[in-house]
């Protein structure tokens, strides 16, 4: 660990870019493109036309460095503030413990299952690593679950013991899960959301081959988990934590223990009361809903049907537990999210307020009141402040390069480098780069804020897709997070699983190397396919 505290703070690391782009404006031949407004994919940018650079009188930037700092948060202030909604609503759902509550039910139901004949033919414990891994998988995917994975790390390592696997399997089913949904994700706002935003994007948008890829990465997973957990229950040796795994197996099994007892507050009937109503005088105004999927426009009536579902599920689910509630809001909101984005072009302004109401609705609903809710907020927002700074500090990078007047001169050399490799090539480098950079800052909000202003405008120039630029910073960023000695959570979740990271590089890496090349491979269909949203 005492070369983990060499590597410099991400702040340094963004303020060295920063001055080092300063210099560069000095030495740089200063030029421009010209651009022009095109609607692609149903959003309207600036586009750069073909053959169009020309040198222009330079800029060198002295002072104009600190300038930047505050000028990148100008810029960057919608996505700063979504960063720091998201990360507020989800403190106050995750302070109800709802999530842990529902895998924890879900786990307590598992053995029932043994009754049931076949069943028991295909192992109800394959049954659990499956829809555990799916569980967590789908959570990663969705709203980029990371941290909160360090909490079940402790219960699904005692489990796979008590299976008869080892503590790798019991990453693997949390940890490993949790990052690959992370890597294949769908929706996840902190990293599909932030580079798409600063790609000028539709928020979102190419869900229906994001789904593709999530289903391919995370069955693979699965199936290799599944193998290894069998070789490990037939011949307890072949792991490589056999003789590091005694405290585990020594350590008395605790039976997973859910109360499903739970007092359900009237503010939790309140707020079903409220939601219902919403969603009548929603469905009301939009009786029928255009969504446009796969390349076909499907008009329906969504939201009426959602409200009766949210009635009848919202009652059912208050009716056993406040935390059912709650674990039903976030399921909604997630469906109302897709819904949002594709039939009614929601954005920032729209999925923020989304998300918030969803973290006040579930504050309520565990009887928070307002002043817990505060409390709760400010402390996700804290969490996640870091990750909204760096997007700011970031967009100073782009200020110094655009007023230096360098930005594009970088565009077209590295459009003139490349030319002729083929956008197959292309993308598997700008793959291949973003990898890199993981290695240095793993977190993907601020991968985004750095590279994305800049990948997406040499998409532009090559004729890439920019949502293709966004898979390859997707895969880059996601796969080396389970690797990277840089990760917190990575270290973390070894630690709490007491396997040392050597053993896990050793184990791991030829995995990760696998799941690197499944990820070219899907990259290359946005290239020489035509898929929507791409």
């Amino acid at each position: 660990m005492a070369r983990l505290s060499k590597i410099p703070h991400t702040f340094v690391i963004i303020f060295s870019l920063i001055i080092f782009c300063g210099i560069l404006s000095w030495f740089v031949p200063a030029g421009e493109f010209q651009y022009e407004k095109r609607e692609v994919n149903g959003v309207t940018r600036d586009v750069i036309v073909n053959d169009s650079y020309r040198e222009v009188d330079s800029s060198p930037q002295t002072w104009q460095i600190f300038g930047s700092l505050l000028e990148g948060f100008k810029k960057q202030a919608g996505i700063i503030a979504f960063v720091l909604i998201i990360g507020g609503a989800f403190q106050i759902m995750n302070s109800s413990k709802a999530i842990d509550f529902g895998i924890l039910s879900f786990l307590a139901k598992t053995g029932t299952l043994e009754k049931r004949r076949l069943l028991k033919k295909i192992g109800v414990n394959n049954l659990v690593i499956v829809f555990s891994m799916l569980i967590f998988s789908l959570f990663g995917a969705i709203f980029g679950m990371s941290e909160e994975t360090l909490a079940f790390v402790i219960i699904f390592v005692p489990l796979a013991i008590s299976m008869g696997y080892d503590s790798i399997t019991g990453i693997l089913m949390v940890y490993v899960a949790a990052h690959i949904g992370f890597s294949g994700a769908i929706i996840n706002p902190f990293t599909i959301g932030i580079a798409q935003g600063l790609s000028g994007l539709q928020l979102f948008s190419g869900f229906e081959y994001r789904l593709v890829v999530w289903i391919i990465l995370t069955s693979l997973i699965i199936v290799i988990t599944l193998v290894y957990a069998a070789r490990v229950k037939k011949n307890p040796r072949l792991s490589p934590m056999y003789e590091l795994d005694v405290y585990w197996r020594e350590r008395e099994s605790e039976a997973v223990k859910v109360d499903f007892a739970q007092k359900t507050p009237l503010s939790a009937w309140i707020m079903y009361i409220m939601v219902t109503a919403a969603l009548g005088i929603f469905s009301y105004l939009h009786p029928k809903t255009t969504i446009s999927l796969g390349g076909a426009d499907i008009t329906f009536i969504a939201v009426p049907v959602l409200a009766i579902l949210f009635a009848v599920t919202g009652f059912l689910t208050l009716r056993k537990s406040y935390l059912f509630f709650i674990l039903n809001i976030l399921a909604f909101t997630i469906i109302f999210l897709v819904i949002g984005v594709l039939g009614y072009g929601w954005y920032l302004t729209e999925i923020s307020a989304l998300f918030l109401a969803m973290g006040i609705i579930s504050g309520f609903s565990m009887g928070a009141g307002a002043n817990g809710i505060a409390k709760e907020f400010i402390a996700g927002a804290k969490d996640i402040l870091t990750a909204a700074l760096i997007v700011g500090l970031a967009g100073g990078i782009i200020e110094v390069l655009t007023a230096g007047k360098i930005m594009d001169t970088i565009l077209y050399s590295l459009s003139s480098t490349m030319e002729g490799t083929g956008k197959g090539a292309t993308v598997s480098i700008m793959y291949f780069i973003q990898t890199c950079i993981n290695i240095f800052i793993p977190s993907g909000s601020a991968k985004a804020a750095l590279t994305m202003p800049i990948m997406a405008p040499f998409s532009d120039v090559i004729g890439l897709s920019r949502q293709a630029t966004v898979m390859a910073f997707q895969f880059g960023d996601g796969f080396t997070n389970m690797i990277t000695p840089t990760s917190a959570v990575l270290i973390g979740a070894l630690g709490i699983a007491k396997i040392p990271y050597e053993v896990w590089i050793k184990w791991f890496w030829k995995i990760l190397l696998f799941l690197m090349i499944v990820g070219l491979l899907l990259l290359l269909p946005t290239v020489y396919m035509q898929l929507n949203g791409f």
